[in-house]
């Protein structure tokens, strides 16, 4: 009996495992570079500290109780079914193409080149955003610990807390960008560290909290305030702004399999990781949501909606207890710029490689010392301290743009989501053979992710002057400025692609995959 695999003869090897993790290489054209070290953990944890619960959560509670009050939590279980049809559908081209720039390439393989293009320059314009507000996130934390990290001013004047959110904010993105420069492996460790510390921190939360609890849900997640009264849409309108912080957190999923090309056997272990990852954020945030609007003394106090949950920690638990948590918030605030970045740089080397973006060689060369993408680690460090300066005279744009940066991964989501959904409806999607694969249920959990995804993208977009024009004169271009910054970024930067760049397109010679030619047949 013939021992042979299918379709290779008896002199051929059998494949290694790191070749059947090439094959995804291979079809799409590439030549593996990038060094296969990072195991199942690594790749969850990828995805994990780009969400990053802590983070979110410590920045964004206070606004979804200010516009939503305590009812607010409702629109965090709806955030994670949405997102959950996204990543359903990214898990299935995970499986089949688990490559560096994921959603840049999921996006080309199901949409063509241009979609793809058009996809990965959002997603890489939405990163280098991201990258300056995960920053800023130190300010709101850091101070709170102790007043000696107030460098700037004492925390008094017009200008001193932005001033210092972007002095702290560069020192993490310096730190940051060495990391990621020095390789994947440092990388891994210290942000794989991070989580654990992370979930180690948010799961010792949760039971604080419930030992603190004061009220029971049906009094908490009732209350609104009033909020919403007297308006067109009453809470419903209320409700739709304050999910903007839900919104805002459960991204960045498709993180665990942008590190395809440096993880073993990624084509099953991204999957899992995506689900894992959003799963365990959607149930330890809910909790901390949940836990901390039942502790807290008082649920009507003022600083509910100005100091948010550090507020609640601190309230609830003491300055000592408070404040060692919150130094988990930094820790946790570190690991997620990590993520981010590291993520920014495999976007920009996938779209370097195939002659996508200017200097694509240079962008595109992997160092021989570090086996990583240097020079975009360097780039986007600096684009990212370069964004965080505005925050220094002008904090409302940079907010605005900050939200708006957030729409662009969410319109990045749907260049993937829509295209694939085509192929679907023409018979021309095919999942990765024994792979993951939602089977029958492929094509309604496609619709809803395509539906959510847009209506998603309209809700955070709406010209809401809290959202968008908030303190002093109003402008029209702040309260509309979702829809004029991206029509911008989105028309500028594909007209730039149109005349210039799509000439110039295709995988670079030195990272393209070696094509063998067939062996002739035998003689009779």
């Amino acid at each position: 009996m013939s021992t042979d695999t299918p379709g290779q003869g008896p002199d051929v090897p059998e494949k290694s495992q790191g070749e059947h993790d090439d094959d995804a290489l291979g079809e799409l054209g590439y030549r593996p570079e990038l060094k296969r070290t990072l195991g199942n953990f690594h790749t969850f944890a990828a995805g994990i500290s780009y969400i990053s619960i802590l983070t979110g959560t410590f920045q964004l509670f206070y606004f979804g109780v200010a516009f939503g009050g305590p009812a607010y939590w409702w629109s965090w279980p709806m955030v994670f079914l949405g997102q959950l049809m996204v990543a359903l559908c990214f898990c299935e081209l995970a499986a089949r193409y688990p490559v560096a720039g994921s959603v840049y390439n999921w996006a080309k393989s199901m949409g063509g080149p241009h979609v793809g293009w058009l996809g990965g320059w959002m997603m890489m314009t939405a990163t280098m955003v991201t990258l300056s507000a995960v920053a800023l996130a130190y300010q709101i934390t850091l101070p709170q610990i102790d007043s000696w990290f107030q460098f700037v001013g004492d925390g008094s004047g017009k200008n001193d807390a932005a001033a210092n959110a972007v002095l702290l904010g560069t020192v993490l993105i310096l730190f940051s960008t060495l990391v990621n420069a020095f390789g994947v492996q440092l990388m891994a460790r210290i942000n794989s560290a991070g989580v654990f510390i992370e979930l180690i921190a948010a799961v010792a939360l949760i039971v604080f909290l419930a030992a603190h609890i004061t009220r029971g849900p049906s009094s908490a997640l009732t209350e609104t305030y009033g909020l919403g009264s007297g308006q067109n849409l009453g809470y419903f309108g209320a409700f739709l702004t304050a999910s903007l912080a839900s919104a805002y957190v459960m991204y960045g999923f498709d993180t665990a399999s942008s590190l395809g090309e440096e993880s073993h056997d990624p084509s099953r272990n991204a999957p899992r990781a995506i689900l894992r990852a959003l799963v365990a954020s959607f149930l330890i945030g809910g909790l901390i949501l949940l836990f901390a609007l039942l502790a807290v003394p008082d649920l009507a106090a003022e600083e509910l909606a100005s100091g948010g949950l550090q507020y609640v920690v601190l309230e609830t638990l003491g300055s000592t207890i408070g404040e060692i948590f919150l130094w988990c918030v930094v820790v946790a605030i570190t690991v997620c710029v990590l993520a981010v970045q590291a993520a920014g740089i495999r976007l920009m080397f996938a779209m370097a490689r195939d002659n996508n973006l200017p200097a694509g060689s240079m962008l595109a060369r992997v160092s021989p010392r570090f086996q990583t993408p240097v020079v975009p680690a360097v780039l986007i460090g600096v684009v990212g301290v370069v964004i965080l300066v505005i925050n220094i005279n002008q904090p409302q744009i940079f907010s605005v743009i900050t939200s708006i940066a957030i729409i662009m991964i969410y319109v990045a989501y749907l260049m993937v989501t829509v295209p694939m959904l085509i192929k679907r409806l023409r018979g021309q999607w095919q999942p990765a053979e024994g792979k993951f694969s939602l089977g029958r249920f492929g094509l309604p959990i496609n619709i809803v992710a395509v539906v959510w995804g847009a209506a998603m993208s309209l809700n955070l977009a709406w010209p809401r002057a809290e959202v968008y024009n908030a303190t002093g004169a109003q402008h029209w271009y702040l309260r509309w400025g979702a829809f004029l910054f991206i029509g911008v970024v989105a028309l500028g930067g594909f007209a730039y692609y149109w005349f210039v760049q799509r000439h110039k397109t295709g995988v670079l010679e030195e990272h393209r995959a070696e094509v063998t030619e067939p062996a002739p047949p035998l003689a009779p």
